[in-house]
């Protein structure tokens, strides 16, 4: 037997002693022949991926069926093996679970939205079908990131965005934290490898003081909890880079200043030694107001308990103690996986019930209209924080960060949601827009006159409110919605020549709606007068999207440009008077283009001068790193008045009328246009570059936003000054 197979076996023998070698015997060795010849592009020969796949999913005790899958995961991809060939020698169970997986590997999610979310989809119905799928899934693409290596560069980026935006969340959402945490660190190696990199050394360099504090503290908690009589085997916990990484960005600090490095896992018999164990940490360390958190009794979405604590350790240092029973240990270490049949001999229904979140983001399906939309809604719920409600009857009801009346009254019923006009939370009343903080008793106050608004849709955070509302005001609004979207529409054509026009034939309409994915032209209309598509948009489709090429302009866009044998406008340099460089020459940076109310930092040059940059640029990020003694913090201190320049791009529908529109708009903000270029395409698209005298970065935003609403407008954008 292959030395890496009787591995994964002596594995599998170890947490299920009655389990029969011989199917992954076969499995391996179909595996072989199936693949014979193959090459990974490492150079090793492929089947070392399915060994090694199988190998990552006994760390999580897969049963055998599933290793058994994982070892022929990629037969049907690129093997001439076929689906009736695995029923035959292996069984109906592993024949499915490999088809299952066989269709996931046929997904991109990088690709156009729509197309993304048709993928979603289907992911989640094969989970639906059996999660094992996934599992499988989880685990090949862990083993691909680890073996990222001899793939170009923009492949690896690429390969590392979609593990850390769908592979890793939903990794998390199944509780298979092992799995999380090493995509989303292998993911983070590629898309900022100098991050990446930065932190691990960092880490390398604390370790010895940090595992010599963590063995301490973990012997001292090890032998107090023995002499109270409390049971329990204590670990240090490894804090990952990505999490780290993330504290440092949002938090804006440093490496240094990460206080809970030491982390301590305390693992007990029984949930009452939990509490005693609990109450023994904070006896012997000063708990943090505020630090505490009861995931027994309020488990997390993915079943997920345990008790957290931060407590001021020895010599001032923060530590994280975990604590939870061995039964919570498992379902925090493998997720879904820990209720896996062989225990009871129950069947895949068993799981599916774990996982409730599933359940609901498939209802998603009959209330929205569009992939878009439910990409959207998905990521809603997949990617984000949970709050946790009671109903005033005590029951619990988990709902997205950020969540309202409005979300919860949703997930009470339908119809309690289409007619809240108010909530009472903690007995006190409350507006629709309150937002829950965990622990939150509300009750909903409804009206038999009260509809749902167009305006909830600012307020609501959970996919199943924001699919309903939207559902309603579809099919109540839709005569509106059509009228409306046939006038936006219309007022877009008549600016347009006439062979647009002509081209824009009911037929054409009914196919643009098709490659949009709705049932007719008059659904594409109705979401057009609901606002959820831009008229813009269909006339991209009928123009084909043509480049934009000079061409002789009309009489108000020459208006805007240099008169002719005029030099270009000069951008001079910008004295900015910034607190802690008086005496200084500075300089504004052309490659971020800071504007005062913009956050900066100042980069001292080898001349003396200083270049001012916003503090989120990049080249600006790169330099600290190398050079931080360069790097000062600046702050605004400019005279009354004081501008600088900002240059827009604007892509807009070319008719007569949009010059003069657009620069009304840029006066009324009390902006300065100081230069301007133009060029458009052979009537259609024009595409305006126009520089503004600047006082403050609100004015800019504002200018933006009112742009943007312009229906002619395509983009708005800033962009480097020429």
């Amino acid at each position: 037997m292959d030395s890496e197979l009787q591995t994964i076996t002596n594995e599998l023998l170890t947490y299920w002693p009655g389990a029969n070698p011989e199917l992954l015997r076969r499995a391996h060795e179909f595996a072989a022949q199936a693949h014979e010849g193959q090459k990974r592009l490492t150079g090793e020969p492929y089947v070392t991926h399915p060994l090694e796949v199988a190998r990552i999913l006994t760390t999580i005790q897969a049963d055998p069926d599933t290793l058994a899958a994982a070892l022929l995961h990629d037969t049907l991809e690129d093997t001439p093996a076929t689906l009736e060939d695995l029923r035959q020698r292996f069984g109906a169970t592993v024949a499915e679970l490999v088809e299952g997986v066989t269709k996931l590997h046929r997904l991109d999610f990088t690709s156009k939205q729509e197309e993304q979310a048709r993928n979603l989809r289907k992911m989640l119905l094969a989970m639906a079908e059996d999660v094992r799928v996934l599992i499988i899934k989880l685990a090949d693409r862990l083993h691909n990131m680890r073996t990222l290596d001899p793939l170009p560069e923009e492949k690896r980026k690429r390969t590392a965005t979609e593990t850390l935006h769908i592979y890793a969340p939903l990794a998390h959402r199944l509780g298979i934290w092992r799995f999380k945490w090493q995509l989303e660190d292998l993911a983070l190696k590629y898309l900022d490898p100098e991050g990446f990199f930065e932190i691990a050394e960092q880490l390398g360099q604390t370790r010895a003081e940090r595992e010599q504090l963590a063995e301490r503290v973990r012997l001292e908690l090890e032998q107090q909890l023995s002499r109270v009589g409390i049971r329990a085997s204590v670990y240090g916990r490894a804090k990952h880079i990505y999490s780290i990484y993330n504290k440092i960005r949002e938090q804006k600090i440093d490496f240094a200043q990460v206080a809970d490095l030491v982390a301590l896992r305390v693992v007990v018999d029984t949930v009452a030694d939990c509490w005693a164990a609990l109450g023994l940490v904070h006896s012997l360390w000063m708990p943090l107001r505020g630090m505490f958190s009861d995931y027994i009794s309020k488990p997390k979405p993915n079943g997920y308990q345990s008790l957290h604590t931060k407590v001021m350790g020895p010599g001032g240092q923060i530590m994280e103690v975990q604590i939870r029973t061995w039964e919570m240990h498992r379902m925090a270490e493998y997720g879904v996986a820990a209720h896996w049949s062989y225990k009871e001999g129950t069947g895949p229904d068993t799981l599916d019930m774990r996982i409730s979140w599933l359940r609901q983001i498939l209802e998603l399906e009959k209330d929205v209209a569009e992939s878009h939309e439910f990409l959207e809604l998905l990521q809603l719920d997949l990617f984000k924080d949970q709050v946790f409600v009671f109903t005033p009857e005590g029951d619990v009801v988990d709902l997205p960060n950020g969540a309202g009346p409005i979300d919860f009254a949703y997930r009470i019923h339908t119809e309690v949601g289409h007619h809240a006009v108010g909530a009472r939370v903690n007995g006190r009343p409350v507006p629709l827009d309150y937002q829950f903080e965990n622990g939150d008793i509300c009750e909903i106050i409804t009206s038999e006159r009260a509809e749902p608004s167009r305006d909830w849709l600012r307020l609501i955070q959970s996919s199943r409110a924001k699919a309903k509302v939207r559902r309603y005001l579809r099919e109540r609004m839709r005569d509106e919605n059509l009228r409306r979207g046939r006038e936006l529409l219309d007022s877009v054509l008549r600016h347009q020549p006439p062979k647009v026009r002509e081209a824009l034939t009911q037929a054409e309409l009914e196919q643009i709606a098709k490659r949009l994915y709705y049932e007719n032209r008059d659904d594409l209309l109705a979401a057009v007068g609901y606002g959820d598509v831009d008229p813009a948009t269909i006339l991209k489709h009928v123009l084909k999207e043509p480049q934009l090429q000079p061409r002789s302009l009309s009489e108000e866009a020459r208006l805007l440009l240099p008169m002719e044998g005029e030099p270009p406008l000069e951008r001079k340099p910008l004295e900015v008077s910034a607190r802690g460089i008086y005496g200084l020459r500075s300089n504004l940076s052309r490659c971020c283009n800071p504007l005062p109310g913009d956050e900066i930092r100042g980069y001292i040059t080898r001349g003396g001068g200083i270049t001012v940059h916003r503090a989120d640029c990049k080249n600006l990020l790169y330099r600290a790193r190398r050079e931080p003694e360069r790097v000062i913090s600046l702050t605004w201190d400019a005279e009354e008045g004081l501008a600088t320049h900002a240059t827009l791009e604007i892509v807009a529908t070319d008719r007569v009328g949009l010059l003069s529109h657009i620069t009304a708009i840029v006066s009324d903000c009390d902006l300065n246009i100081t230069g301007a270029q133009a060029e458009a395409d052979s009537g259609q698209f024009a595409r305006l570059i126009l520089t503004l005298s600047v006082r403050h970065r609100e004015q800019l935003t504002r200018l933006m936003g009112r742009l943007g609403q312009l229906i002619d407008v395509v983009s708005v954008r800033q962009i480097k000054g020429p």
